[in-house]
């Protein structure tokens, strides 16, 4: 996540695009009818409130009332699609702002039932963090009805992510990278998998290889997919390795338990295994 190292540019980037983001209009309300194959002509709706400032002092959008709607003029029904609050109930700080994803996804195919995915952030922090609020909900057709079955909130500032798999072995799953709190620096990695009855059930929680600040350049759920993987006896070591989907990875080699894409790499490497700093001793692009 090399965007880390110029931080003073990350800030003035967020600034600028929360600033345009508070001019933008609403967003237009999503047909979930056609999708989901809905009996009532569901649709979500994000109604922000009255434009405010976030905590640079900046021009911010209000907050967003999000809502799923039988129709245009249903009522709003906001508890499947509203994110718990990041400080708890009480807690506004952190409430959505920013309609980032509100999108159909496939875990079983594109031919079976599909979720809905909705992604919300936050106002900017003074350092340009925002908390994202990932959300999955699958719809009960015997009910008529949306529920939520899978909601986690993660920062921007450490490298975290929180990714629905589309493809590949792990196809369904989501996969979490929250940072650690304690030495030595690394992330923990949490994989869930959609099951039958249509909710989801954490199947793995680790602590990474890759370490905070280790220069690596991929993302830290690609630099960790062939460990993971492993973990759950989807990869050996000799097979191909899991390469970054849609993605430049000019020199893939593993380094211990994590993935490496750059070809840079090689030459620090070689730099680092004669006589010198001693290893750990370098910085790098995840801070």
């Amino acid at each position: 996540m090399a965007w880390l190292k110029f931080r003073g540019l990350a800030v003035l980037a967020a600034t600028a695009w929360a600033s345009a983001a508070a001019c933008d209009p609403a967003p237009a309300p999503v047909d979930l009818a056609k999708a989901f194959g809905t009996r009532s002509p569901w649709r979500l709706t994000a109604t922000p409130g009255p434009d405010t400032e976030d905590y640079g002092g900046n021009p911010a959008p209000g907050a967003l009332q999000l809502c799923l709607r039988k129709g245009p003029a249903g009522p709003c029904i906001a508890a499947p699609v509203t994110p718990p609050p990041q400080g708890g109930a009480g807690s506004p700080d952190w409430e959505p702002h920013y309609l980032k994803t509100a999108v159909p996804v496939y875990p079983q195919g594109p031919t079976a039932a599909p979720l809905l995915e909705i992604v919300t952030a936050s106002l900017h922090a003074g350092d340009g963090g925002q908390v994202i609020a990932t959300q999955l909900l699958r719809y009960d057709r015997p009910r008529d009805a949306f529920e939520r079955i899978y909601v986690r909130l993660t920062g921007t500032n450490n490298n975290e992510e929180v990714r629905f798999v589309a493809k590949g072995p792990l196809r369904g799953a989501v996969i979490a990278a929250e940072p650690t709190q304690n030495a030595p620096f690394a992330y923990w990695i949490t994989v869930s998998r959609f099951t039958a009855p249509g909710t989801y059930r954490q199947v793995l929680r680790y602590r990474s290889a890759t370490r905070y600040d280790d220069g690596n350049d991929l993302a830290v759920i690609d630099s960790e997919m062939p460990n993971l993987l492993q973990r759950l006896g989807l990869w050996t070591p000799g097979a191909p390795l899991p390469l970054p989907s849609g993605k430049a990875c000019p020199a893939p080699r593993m380094k211990g338990l994590e993935l490496w894409c750059d070809a840079k790499g090689w030459a620090r490497d070689a730099a680092t295994s004669s006589p010198g700093p001693a290893a750990g001793s370098r910085s790098g692009s995840r801070r």
